[in-house]
């Protein structure tokens, strides 16, 4: 065997034991009794050094500097790029850090949990704190005397710096502000009055993953605090929430997470447990739950089947028609959770955590001081006070589980479907009709081959690029909002 073919049997095997460790964290979301946390966070942490150990095996430097990558084609040179760039990044990282991060990690989502519960952020505080201080740790050895956040940042969004990010968002921010202030001064539909019982959401939310492709027979749809999305390959999981007096959350919910179990589930079999067989980074990731759910599920056409729908789930629900049910779905409205916000506000909301957890990682903030500066941030931006630490600090669970530096790609993410979904309506001339029809099959088609297909194959602004037939840009994200709800 050649030390390529010795080097990706290693590695599929790490891919393998990847995607167990993930089926522990879902467990964790989902079925997990409460009292196994402390032995699942062992678990978990034995699991990470297992991985680590794997990760920064010596023998993988000494395959890649056997290999010579003209002699590979564009799959075997993509494989070592990301093995590299693996192997680089988890070899600065000392194994007993990434085995305290695993554990801290797994017990300071439980505390979330809890604290989220009973409105403490006093109780979470501690684990907060140990989590910012592993984080920095982990950020200095990664960035080797660079910039820290960027360091982090990188892990999900490759290639990208916190500059460039703030370059993006401060171009956004004014023209999203003066449309939030424009819309919001006018008249907005009333709020859905009714109770939605929640085995009745669940059945149409299943439903609806159908209708965007999602394949049951390789995953799986079940409730959670926070809905996420898990695994790759033949086996993608997604989660929801039900809300009594809110459907549209478990319904909007599940669309987003099928547009990113989609994503794994369309990755070109033959990159199957390969560094190829995830997502290419974050952002592109996001691109492909946000255009799911914002461009495709929230548009007029799909609305108007979306409520034929609903009324054949509820009964009666208390909307007269298409058109004040497609001006509800997008309704535009005060409110706290960044997951419930609409599509023009939900940037503002990614902006403040950005800027947070960058000065948090930088070390201008401390855990103690975060509350505070979330609510003096939202209340700046939004006009009004927080209510609740639920409804501020405590509302998600991403710092909880160590994802400094995620945030921005969810905003990254809808600046991408934005290029996206510009070129896809070009192609597609015919799609508002099949939308109308609750036929998804064309959008999904195009996306699957110009995005989902290819895996990690390509850098991410390349992928996006090359789809699109346009640089990364924040207009057509711009453009299409203004046109939307202008018209409002």
């Amino acid at each position: 065997m050649s030390a390529y073919d010795d080097l990706m049997a290693f590695q599929r095997d790490t891919e393998a034991l990847g995607q167990v460790a993930g089926r522990l964290s879902w467990d964790q979301e989902t079925m997990m009794p409460d009292g196994a946390a402390p032995q699942r966070a062992e678990e978990v942490a034995a699991m990470e050094s297992v991985l680590h150990a794997r990760r920064t095996d010596a023998r993988i430097g000494e395959w890649l500097a056997s290999i010579d990558d003209a002699q590979l084609d564009d799959v075997g040179r993509a494989n070592t790029r990301l093995i590299r760039r693996s192997f680089e990044r988890n070899a600065k990282v000392p194994a007993d850090l990434a085995k305290k991060l695993a554990s801290a990690s797994s017990t300071a989502q439980r505390k979330w949990v809890e604290a989220r519960a009973n409105e403490d952020v006093a109780g979470f505080l501690p684990v907060l704190s140990e989590m910012i201080v592993l984080k920095r740790e982990e950020a200095a050895a990664l960035a080797d005397g660079g910039n820290a956040y960027d360091a982090l940042l990188d892990d999900y969004e490759p290639h990208t710096s916190g500059d460039e990010v703030a370059t993006i968002f401060d171009a956004m921010r004014p023209r999203l502000v003066a449309l939030r202030d424009k819309v919001m001064g006018g008249a907005q539909p009333a709020p859905l009055d009714h109770e939605f019982d929640a085995q009745k959401q669940m059945r149409l939310a299943r439903k609806t993953a159908k209708l965007f492709g999602y394949d049951m027979s390789h995953g799986r749809l079940d409730k959670a605090v926070h809905p996420f999305s898990s695994g790759s390959g033949l086996d993608v999981r997604v989660t929801t929430r039900t809300s009594p007096r809110d459907p549209f959350n478990c319904i909007y919910s599940t669309i987003h997470e099928v547009g990113h179990g989609s994503y794994e589930q369309n990755i070109d079999a033959d990159y199957l447990l390969t560094p190829l067989g995830q997502g290419a980074s974050l952002g592109v990731h996001e691109s492909q739950s946000r255009i799911y759910e914002n461009q495709l599920g929230r548009s007029r056409a799909f609305t108007g089947f979306l409520f034929g729908q609903m009324k054949d789930a509820f009964g009666d629900f208390g909307v007269a028609d298409e058109d004040t049910f497609y001006k509800t779905v997008n309704r535009m409205n005060k409110g706290f959770i960044r997951t419930e916000a609409d599509e023009v506000q939900y940037n503002l909301h990614i902006m403040l955590r950005f800027d947070l957890e960058r000065d948090v990682i930088m070390g201008k903030l401390e855990a103690r001081d975060l509350e505070e500066a979330w609510n003096t941030r939202f209340e700046a931006d939004f006009g009004y006070a927080v209510e609740a630490p639920s409804n501020g600090l405590l509302q998600d669970v991403h710092w909880s589980c160590g994802l400094w530096g995620y945030f921005p790609t969810y905003s990254l993410g809808n600046v991408y479907a934005g290029c996206l979904n510009e070129a896809m309506r070009a192609a597609l001339p015919e799609l508002n009709t099949d939308l109308a029809k609750g036929d998804l099959s064309a959008a999904t088609g195009w996306l699957k081959d110009n995005v989902q297909r290819h895996g990690g194959l390509m850098k991410p602004r390349d992928v996006i690029e090359q789809a699109s037939g346009m640089a990364p840009s924040e207009a057509p994200l711009l453009n299409y909002l203004e046109g939307k709800f202008g018209s409002f």
